[in-house]
């Protein structure tokens, strides 16, 4: 690699770098269901990274040491390469996914249930004992799963904590069920993850991951609101 090109990748890696983290960011998970995602997303890149690489192998080959290859003939390399290569990839690939998705399923009954109605263009929260939210703040216990029923009152929305777990819609008349855990304390950003209008993009809300002890002391006192 030449002194330039070098300089140039180790350059732009800090930049690259600063897409992974950040408040909204899926590759700095904040809890376990988050971090089965990131994982997913990283089984997927390597995974992608592999096949490329065979491909390049392969054009190189063929370009370079044509001779070597002269001797595999068009079926050869439809079923080797184009069948029998991406099977154990493919087959990796799938089966992480099959095993991490299932993990985010919410199995069971979560200690904690969290109402949730988006519309244009706010969140409302409902604790368990009938008191609503203020600010677009919803708060939680960390280090535990809470699962949260999220409903809509006029178009689809999307509930979406990156750094807690994946999304879900919000569609009117339909209670979608989504766990999502915290492993500390902490602030969490959340936002709607579909285009509703024009105020779609000021669509944020919060999650605050409180210590159990502190979190059950505020819904006694109303949820602290």
């Amino acid at each position: 690699m030449s002194p330039v090109l070098k300089t140039l990748c180790l350059g732009a890696t800090p930049f690259v770098l600063a897409g992974c983290s950040g408040e909204l960011s899926t590759l700095d998970p904040a809890g376990p269901r988050a971090a089965n995602l990131a994982l997913l997303w990283w089984v997927m890149f390597w995974g992608s990274v592999v096949l490329f690489a065979l491909v390049m192998i392969l054009f190189f080959l063929a370009y370079f040491r044509s001779a070597l290859l002269a001797r595999f003939t068009p079926a050869h390399w439809i079923i080797g390469g184009g069948l029998i290569l991406p099977i154990p990839v493919l087959v990796l690939l799938t089966g992480t996914a099959l095993v991490l998705g299932e993990q985010l399923l919410p199995h069971g009954q979560a200690p904690l249930r969290i109402g949730v109605e988006a519309s244009r263009w706010e969140w409302r929260f409902t604790y368990p004992n009938g008191v609503n939210s203020a600010e677009e703040v919803v708060h939680i216990p960390a280090g535990q799963p809470v699962d949260f029923e999220i409903s809509a009152a006029d178009v689809i929305h999307s509930f979406w904590v990156p750094r807690l777990g994946g999304k879900i819609d919000a569609v009117p008349g339909h209670v979608n069920v989504i766990r999502l855990e915290a492993d500390e304390p902490g602030t969490y950003w959340g936002q709607c993850a579909e285009y509703c209008g024009e105020g779609h993009d000021t669509m944020f809300f919060r999650v605050e991951a409180h210590p159990p002890e502190v979190f059950a002391a505020m819904m006694e006192d109303n949820a602290g609101e």
